[in-house]
């Protein structure tokens, strides 16, 4: 995997082949931080990365400026990973190993882009799981905004707070923002 842009663009990072991940490829991310982009400043947003595996997320963030960045996994190994490369780069990357679910349920944490990447055979109860309880808790700043990444194969948009899809190959995002 590599960063798209920023201070650190065009670096590799390689994971250990041993984690349990399946990162974001480059090209849904790239388009990905193009929609965000245009949406925030990202010096001056929080982010909320939940699943976060390598990190892949969360190094982009940080490369592009953002200070406030908290990674959410259950896997030592992948907090481990990240912890390291998040030093190696410099990146202001505070990890937190938890259960996404159990964390979302029990933190006061608010952020602007709360971004999850859950297992893509997560079952459509478990999706679903993840927004009502970024709503229920108010997670979300105003004008913030929850992004799912998931298969082609998995339908989002009749959960509450719903409001579109982009769709890269395998890859899509759904948005979720709250409502006004």
């Amino acid at each position: 995997m590599r960063i798209i842009s920023g201070t650190y663009k065009g670096r590799r990072i390689t994971a250990p082949k041993k984690l349990p991940v399946r990162p974001t490829t480059d090209m849904a991310k790239e388009a990905l931080f193009n929609i965000i982009n245009n949406l925030y400043y990202f010096d001056e947003i929080s982010v909320l990365d939940l699943f976060s595996g390598t990190g892949n997320i969360s190094y982009e963030f940080g490369s592009r400026g953002t200070t406030e960045i908290t990674s959410v996994d259950r896997d030592y190994g992948c907090i481990k990973f990240i912890n390291q490369t998040a030093e190696d780069f410099d990146l202001p990357i505070k990890t937190i190993k938890a259960n996404v679910f159990k964390f979302l349920e029990q933190t006061k944490l608010k952020s602007t882009i709360i971004f999850a990447d859950p297992p893509y055979a997560f079952s459509e109860d478990e999706f679903s799981k993840i927004p009502e309880l970024v709503f229920a808790n108010n997670l979300l700043e105003d004008g913030g905004i929850l992004i799912i990444e998931h298969s082609k194969h998995t339908n989002l948009s009749h959960l509450k707070n719903f409001k579109y899809f982009k769709s890269y190959g395998g890859n899509m995002f759904s948005f979720f923002e709250m409502e006004t």
